[in-house]
């Protein structure tokens, strides 16, 4: 590819969201968080600002896969496979819910590479949360764009290795239900997460592809869960894609003030690999 994307660097973009109990009250059922219903005033649990500040493309402005089309905002490569690959969060203070905040976000750098699997383009997006005019998250996006890959086979069932003895787990089966309702809840229309034909036929995928984003989601759940702590960053990156075809183990290794986390797909690979720190 000969296009030079450096004239993209240093866009920027904002958007303001009244962080609505709705939202948050929702994101609540899909995970089956049992504490009390969240309401305005409270704070919002650590990564469930993605919840909010939506895309708002016209549906005439997606493509094909569902990304809404590049050239706004994201610069315009013209790989056609998408991915979050990952981000590195610093949680200064919570969100407080039914307040409005503002997302600003720029684009830090784009850089085109070759991989194992042919060119890829890496564009890295810097985000600011603000609420009431003090820095609230900052937070760093890798998006990845890549030609399209061979099929990938299925997972196959194997034990999960053996983890430390203060180590915290939780399996759970991400099936189609809650890959639906985090698409949703996230304004996601990318095919692969719910379309099962476009995802095997169009992006050659076993199964539904379970979104990074999620995974890190309940990771951060899981901690929660674990510790009383209040969680100050958040870093991750997909290892592996993760499907509908059987379970994820997440695994949480506290030790001081920091938490080894991952997201382990039936087949006892590592689909996502995470790290918190804690206040």
């Amino acid at each position: 590819m000969d296009d030079d994307f450096s004239a993209w660097i240093g866009r920027t973009e904002t958007s303001t969201d009244p962080l609505t109990w709705v939202q948050a009250q929702a994101a609540q059922a899909m995970l089956d968080d049992r504490a009390p219903a969240l309401c305005e005033g409270d704070a919002l649990p650590p990564l469930w600002h993605w919840f909010h500040f939506l895309p708002r493309a016209a549906q005439a402005r997606l493509d094909d896969d569902g990304h809404p089309r590049r050239g706004d905002f994201l610069p315009p490569i013209p790989y056609p496979r998408r991915m979050f690959a990952g981000a590195r969060i610093r949680l200064h203070r919570p969100l407080v819910i039914g307040a409005p905040a503002e997302r600003e976000a720029r684009i830090r750098d784009v850089v085109l590479k070759s991989g194992k699997s042919g060119p890829l383009a890496f564009v890295t997006v810097a985000l600011r949360f603000l609420q009431h005019g003090t820095l609230c998250i900052e937070e760093e996006q890798d998006i990845v764009y890549r030609e399209p890959g061979g099929p990938v086979s299925a997972p196959v069932a194997a034990p999960w290795p053996p983890v430390p003895e203060a180590s915290w787990t939780q399996v759970l089966q991400p099936d189609s239900r809650l890959l639906f309702r985090f698409s949703a809840l996230t304004f996601n229309a990318h095919r692969i997460h719910y379309d099962r034909v476009y995802a095997g036929e169009v992006e050659g995928y076993p199964g539904l592809v379970v979104h990074g984003p999620l995974m890190a989601v309940l990771l951060a759940q899981l901690v929660r869960a674990s510790s009383p702590r209040p969680m100050r960053t958040f870093d991750f990156r997909g290892v592996a894609p993760a499907f509908d075809l059987g379970p994820l183990r997440l695994v949480g290794t506290p030790e001081g003030d920091s938490v080894a986390l991952q997201a382990q797909g039936p087949d006892g690979r590592t689909a996502l690999l995470a790290s918190a720190t804690l206040g």
